[in-house]
């Protein structure tokens, strides 16, 4: 809804502002439409040497971001693309996200960097 009042409120000339601005909030709901139908996603992070599986698929080059209250993990798929996914860990109970943390390490999931100083 406020993408559509953003419009209006910029300087863009209103010809195009107004269409934009009446199909922000119909394209935002279908959005939300689309992503509600989702199934939930299992993200398992063994925190050990093996790497963090999503839906039971391993992924390689996992690096795992915490930017404020939001996590940010990207790697690489089968073909080489790269991908991401975006999250509030907030959503989980204290404990879980305490375990996603230090399972996930400090420094990304990545399983390239040594875990200890040489």
């Amino acid at each position: 809804m406020l993408a559509g009042f953003s419009t209006l409120a910029s300087e863009m000339p209103r010809w195009a502002a107004w269409p934009l601005a009446l199909g922000a909030p119909i394209h935002g709901i279908f959005r939300f439409r689309r992503y509600r139908r989702r199934p939930p996603l299992e993200l398992v992070f063994p925190g050990n040497e093996r790497p963090p599986t999503l839906q039971g698929r391993a992924l390689e080059n996992a690096d795992l971001q915490w930017r404020g209250p939001l996590a940010f993990l990207s790697w690489r798929d089968e073909s080489g693309g790269s991908q991401r996914l975006s999250w509030w860990p907030d959503t989980l109970p204290p404990v879980r996200r305490r375990e996603l943390r230090l399972a996930a390490g400090s420094g990304g999931a990545s399983r390239d960097r040594p875990a200890m100083a040489p």
